[in-house]
């Protein structure tokens, strides 16, 4: 019979909700919301669905313990404690990464070495060895100590979740994938309606649109850290993906990315190619400033420059009010709009009917809402 563990998705602050239910939706048992994570329980094969089908959440953590900790003889015990040969086989390697916030224990580099110590005695006891080779598969051991309370888990992700495969390593964008594919999914898009964004630079919320219009997993195209495990069977993963692909859906869909920049058009164009949307999303050459679409049933999702120094912000603002204007022109477009400026509202012209406070990697921002 499959063990059942803890299992846990990091995201940013914000976030909680939208993946508690993408966990839901997977039927997945014991779904909680903490602050900047969200726990479930499951086996070796929710591992595996998780990290193809999550859109949101950062990776999959499995946690094998979580205590108090306000020493670092109590970080050192109570870690050589836990069950860690149940997971890590005696060749693999097991490197130690983390973060400590609100601790009395706040030096990471020393809170590293204390929990590879104490992991290295408790297998030695284990496996009666002194010395581990550490070359087969990477069990990768992720700590965070928040408010003096350490979780200690493995990370069966390897990359982040935000690394689908379509954006190559050097393009650099404002948004990652999970960010964009939030805001998508807070929007309420599912395919049936008209999907525009004005400001799309290299796609990515097209993209996340049209893969969520689809219902196809995020993760098909990619690797995870925990196929290489040994103590998996790594049959889990094919039926994850064959299950995933047996979910797709094929429809009349209308989503359309435009921009001024030539060049971030041609890049966006690239992405969705490799993406496996290119024949459902539309990339044109567009002045936001302009924005007009007359059929019915719209929703816009954008993320528009935020505007960090002095120039740029007011470069931004004009930038809102004419965007602004153009919108409200339009029939029945329903906007959701993610700025880190705090006067957006007033340059805008319109208060937003509700607001949603997230964090665009360490950016606060607001996902502004209009729904006409």
């Amino acid at each position: 019979m499959d063990r059942e563990f803890e299992l846990c998705v990091p995201c940013l602050l914000g976030l909680e909700g939208p993946i508690a239910d993408e966990l839901r939706r997977m039927k997945l048992s014991g779904v909680r919301n903490e602050n900047g994570r969200v726990y479930f329980r499951g086996g070796s094969e929710d591992i595996a669905r998780a990290n193809i089908n999550l859109r949101i959440g950062e990776r999959v953590l499995l946690e094998l313990g979580r205590f108090e900790a306000n020493t670092f003889d109590e970080l050192f015990e109570k870690t050589k404690a836990l069950p860690w040969e149940t997971l890590i086989p005696r060749d693999a390697a097991f490197p130690v990464k983390g973060y400590s916030l609100n601790s009395k224990l706040f030096s990471v580099s020393d809170c590293q070495k204390i929990i590879k110590k104490a992991v290295v005695e408790r297998l030695k006891s284990v496996y009666g060895i002194e010395w581990f080779p550490e070359t087969a598969e990477t069990c990768q051991i992720q700590f965070s100590i928040m408010k003096d309370v350490a979780s200690l888990c493995l990370d069966t992700s390897g990359e982040g979740l935000h690394k689908r495969g379509y954006r190559p390593a050097h393009n650099a964008a404002p948004l990652k994938e999970t960010m964009a594919a939030a805001m998508v999914s807070l929007s309420r898009y599912r395919g049936r309606e008209d999907f525009c964004d004005p400001f799309c630079g290299s796609g990515t919320i097209p993209i996340e649109a049209a893969l969520i219009a689809k219902n196809r997993a995020p993760g098909l195209d990619r690797s995870f850290a925990a196929m290489n495990w040994r103590i998996f069977d790594n049959k889990i993963w094919q039926q994850a993906r064959e299950e995933a692909r047996s979910r797709e859906f094929n429809g009349d869909y209308r989503i359309v990315g435009a921009d001024i920049d030539p060049n971030a058009l041609s890049i966006a164009r690239e992405n969705a190619e490799r993406a496996g949307v290119a024949d459902i999303v539309r990339f044109e050459k567009a002045d936001a400033a302009k924005f007009d679409r007359a059929t019915e049933n719209g929703i816009i999702v954008t993320n528009p420059p935020y505007g960090e120094r002095i120039m740029e912000k007011q470069e931004a603002e004009r930038l809102y009010a004419t965007f602004g204007a153009a919108w409200r022109k339009t029939q029945n477009w329903k906007l959701y709009l993610l700025s880190s400026h705090t006067e957006f509202e007033r340059a805008f012209g319109r208060a937003a009917d509700k607001k949603r406070k997230l964090y665009n990697g360490m950016i606060k921002c607001d996902l502004f809402m209009y729904y006409k």
